[in-house]
């Protein structure tokens, strides 16, 4: 019987020749597109008398907790959490035992209005020099209204760092919003990747804006509290409403969810981007200037030179609008980013590009359109040095489905379905990771679609050369 370590070396083997296998493949068969009908939970937010949306006991008890990474190599955390009636503590207490909290990191306050809505007082605390791999503990608040909560940081940053990373977009506040969060935290996902539209409180009007995104801050904390949420801001969270004599921006999401750009050389709160285990991820905006010469332009470019392949093999990009779909909602709307971006994205072999926004699954070959500059579908081209697109705006909020896709399906689109659900990537090592999409099939979790994605890096001829003399070296040591 063969030992461990041999079946280890086995697995990796078989692994390698199936992405040389896979690597080979441009289009392949025709898509699929889905013909499940679903019987799905009425497109309404949950009221506000909602258990999940439960304001916790005590006076002034910190609520709305969430966790970011606070850094650009992941070793550090944002907390951020609400307090309603005063400022109160602005201290996180942690530590590896959830007997005692030997270290204090301190933070800041601010609160802001919107109309005559006037918020809570957001807390915001960057907790560094953490150790990897550590489970840590943390509290917040004071006497009886302290809370108590947990996460678990990265691994080192490493080329065969395993990790799970959950996907997630356009959630809303909705029972099909919590059926998908729900079945996402018995996944195993070990950090979420956001890709905007967060609590849909712009469909709402006056005070309620305000009301609504303390409802899904509660709401949400019961998994961003424990795991670090990596936000990418959607249009639903721009907020242009000059009725009510509100047209900054961002404002409500700006103040409540902070991220990490100063890392990573941003200038700004939208774009920024992370190292985290095997991967290094890029967090776009699809609704601040882009352009050539803009300030992401000039970021991104610079950023892509960054990326070490070596150290983070696996490049993955977030965005808020897809630049491939074949839904009749916001068809095309990716275009202008595309024509900027997508050379970008194929020059630098990216892995995968997420991105939401329709409220629809689809994943695509992989393709490009950079000999035309237009994503027309006589133009699209099976390209091995390009992402694969997925769009996983399927969260579950108010505006229900876009269940319209376009007739026939273009020979890029893999698969298709106008269902709501989560997306899990689980990178195995710098070779291969295993990607699920799950349906809430009426409650239930339902593994849809299914694929290994190969690594674009070590993908490449030479280094699966390389890599093959290294596994081989192992073989004949064990």
């Amino acid at each position: 019987m063969l030992g461990h370590s041999k079946l280890e070396c086995l697995f990796l083997r078989i692994a390698l020749a199936l992405c040389i296998l896979i690597s080979c493949l441009s289009f392949g068969n025709a898509g699929i597109t889905s013909t499940f009908i679903r019987s799905e939970w009425p497109s309404i937010d949950m009221p506000l008398d909602n258990d999940v949306f439960a304001i916790p006991k005590g006076h002034n008890a910190p609520q709305q907790v969430h966790i970011t990474q606070g850094d650009y190599e992941g070793k550090a955390v944002i907390v951020s959490w609400v307090t309603p009636d005063d400022p109160g503590h602005n201290s996180v207490h942690y530590g590896t035992s959830d007997e005692s909290y030997e270290f204090t990191a301190e933070g800041t306050v601010t609160n802001y209005t919107f109309y005559k809505y006037k918020s809570g007082y957001i807390h915001h605390c960057h907790v560094g020099d953490l150790k990897y791999n550590t489970k840590y503990y943390y509290k917040i608040g004071s006497g009886d209204s302290a809370r108590k909560f947990w996460f678990q940081t990265p691994p080192k940053i490493d080329p065969d760092a395993s990790y799970k990373f959950g996907i997630i977009g356009d959630l809303g506040q909705t029972f099909n919003s919590l059926s998908t969060l729900q079945h996402y935290m018995k996944s195993g996902g070990q950090t979420v990747l956001f890709l905007g539209d967060l609590s849909y409180a712009d469909r709402y009007q006056f005070n309620d804006v305000g009301l609504r995104w303390d409802s899904w801050g509660r709401f949400a904390e019961q998994s961003a509290a424990y795991q670090p949420w990596i936000w990418s801001a959607g249009n639903h969270e721009i907020e242009y409403m000059p009725y009510m004599g509100e047209v900054e921006p961002f404002k409500s999401y700006i103040h409540r969810y902070l991220t990490p750009y100063l890392a990573s050389k941003s200038s700004s709160p939208l774009w920024y981007a992370i190292r985290r285990a095997s991967a290094h991820i890029i967090v776009l905006s699809a609704y601040s200037p882009f352009v050539k010469y803009t300030p992401q332009w000039h970021w991104l470019r610079e950023e892509l030179g960054r990326v070490d392949r070596e150290k983070t093999p696996w490049l993955i990009v977030l965005m808020h609008v897809p630049i491939y779909n074949s839904n009749e909602a916001h068809f095309q709307e990716g275009e202008s980013m595309q024509s900027v971006f997508e050379s970008w994205f194929v020059k630098y072999r990216v892995d995968v590009v997420f991105a939401g926004h329709v409220h629809a699954y689809e994943r695509s070959y992989r393709i490009s359109s950079v000999n035309y500059n237009v994503s027309g579908d006589h133009h699209t081209i099976a390209d091995k040095s390009a992402p694969v697109y997925i769009t996983v705006g399927d969260g579950g909020n108010q505006e229900g489905l876009a269940g319209r896709f376009k007739d026939p399906q273009p020979e890029y689109s893999a698969f298709r379905e106008a269902s709501y659900g989560h997306s899990t990537l689980e990178i195995k090592n710098r070779t291969h990771a295993f990607y699920h999409w799950n349906r809430n099939d009426d409650g239930k979790k339902v593994a849809t679609d299914e694929f290994i994605l190969h690594n674009q890096y070590w993908g490449r001829n030479h280094r699966r050369r390389k890599l093959k003399k290294h596994i081989q070296m192992v073989i004949d040591e064990a």
